[in-house]
């Protein structure tokens, strides 16, 4: 088969990018596999590129580049085929409308990929008919705003297939959405077998990693090491992750552990080229996440050796973990059952060694070979099939377009209104 996936940005960091990256390296073994980004905006993908996979790029962003295309007058025009409602709407444009456009209309594939709710929209409404167009989810229907799901209840329709990464998510599309024809398919994101030996579960270290944002919730991890280091000072926690631009939860952490006198036993450690030499160093994985679509960190400790004390937050962590077989998972926000969690794991060398080694045996259904497997079955089932003729309508197109025009109105009264509520209180 040739499979072409569309990629926001494949030269950053980030989990869509390495699970995309997992997949078409897997997928490469056997097909004719490219990523096409949208944007590229350095020389080198920072995450590598994956191999045996054609690398292409549609909007060029490097400065010294010749064929910079930042300055393009059609950069700065807002985009009218990518959705208001995704997150990135304002990085597109009529620029990245038009090459994503041209490029669909000219591919030559069995099977174009999305990566994102705006890109899903773009293949739907412009990928050629004979293609099979599917459209992965790599956050979660619920955390959409309404806005894009309105625009995916409509142009999804379209589409020959939807992938989520648990089947939590898969549910929601099938159960709020009205699809019909639509292939509804949990398939987990894949994390490669790491190139170190397992941990050994003696190190007296919990390890937590991933952005220092908001959701993560390490405020309540940092308030749930007080009591663990209260009750055993001799373990300690690494949590690794880069901040947010501004710098705000980052400076509201050092903060909290220096008021609970944690300096000695909390480290802030950054990003790391390698996190699966980290995760090694430790005996206890940490997730105290208020949300999660999936949960890749969960999956990169377990497959480290590392039993993972998690929230049993939306969606993820539930269909990775074996609740007391090779982890433990708390309610959402509850510093004393965090603390207990980890305690619990602590205190009994047997169950950390246990644990660890079921979440080693338990991880092995996350290779990407298991995961491409699933992939090419539903490729290739899709492609026997053929695609199946869903249009729209003119009429349900016409209803779309008057509401979401409404809608648009609405919302701008909104923002302007707002504005002038934030000017005046500024002026005040």
């Amino acid at each position: 088969m040739r499979i072409s996936f569309l990629l926001h940005n494949a030269y950053g960091i980030g989990g869509t990018i390495r699970t995309t990256f997992n997949l078409a390296r897997t997928l490469a073994e056997r097909h004719d596999v490219e990523i096409v980004s949208v944007f590229r905006h350095r020389e080198e993908p920072r995450m590598g590129a994956p191999a045996g996979v054609t690398l292409k790029h549609l909007v060029d962003l490097r400065g010294k580049s010749p064929a910079y295309d930042g300055d393009d007058p059609l950069a700065a025009q807002p985009a009218k085929v990518f959705p208001r409602g995704d997150g990135r709407h304002r990085q597109y444009s009529r620029l990245t409308d038009l090459r994503i456009g041209a490029h669909l209309a000219s591919l030559e594939a069995d099977v174009v990929v999305g990566t994102r709710a705006g890109l899903n929209v773009h293949i739907a409404r412009q990928a050629p008919r004979g293609i099979i167009r599917i459209g992965q989810e790599h956050l979660t229907l619920a955390s959409h705003s309404h806005r894009l799901r309105r625009e995916i209840g409509h142009r999804y329709a379209a589409l020959d297939a939807v992938t989520t990464v648990t089947e939590a998510d898969a549910r929601a599309y099938r159960e709020q959405l009205a699809l019909p024809g639509v292939r509804i398919e949990a398939v987990p994101n894949s994390v490669p077998a790491p190139k170190v030996a397992p941990s050994d579960s003696v190190a007296k270290w919990v390890v937590a990693a991933g952005r220092l944002t908001r959701v993560k919730r390490y405020d309540v991890l940092v308030e749930a090491f007080a009591q663990v280091v209260a009750a055993r000072p001799d373990w300690r926690l690494r949590i690794y992750g880069g901040g947010d631009a501004t710098g705000n939860e980052t400076n509201a952490l050092r903060a909290l552990i220096e008021r609970r006198g944690l300096q000695d036993h909390v480290f802030l450690m950054g990003t790391a080229n390698s996190l699966e030499s980290e995760w090694v160093k430790g005996s206890i994985g940490a997730v105290t996440s208020a949300l999660e679509s999936f949960g890749m960190t969960i999956v990169e400790a377990m497959r480290c050796g590392l039993p993972v004390v998690s929230t049993d937050c939306p969606n993820g962590p539930r269909e990775i973990i074996e609740h007391g077989v090779d982890g433990l998972l708390v309610p959402v926000g509850d510093v004393d059952a965090i603390a207990g969690a980890l305690l619990t794991l602590i205190e009994d060398d047997e169950l950390r060694r246990r644990t660890g080694q079921a979440a080693l045996a338990a991880s092995a259904r996350f290779d990407p070979a298991r995961i491409g497997e699933r992939h090419e079955a539903l490729f290739a089932e899709l492609v026997a099939r053929g695609p199946q003729p869903r249009e729209s309508g003119a009429l349900r197109e016409a209803l779309h377009r008057g509401g979401s025009a409404l809608y648009d109105g609405a919302y701008s009264l909104r923002h302007a209104a707002a504005g002038a509520i934030r000017r005046a209180r500024q002026s005040a």
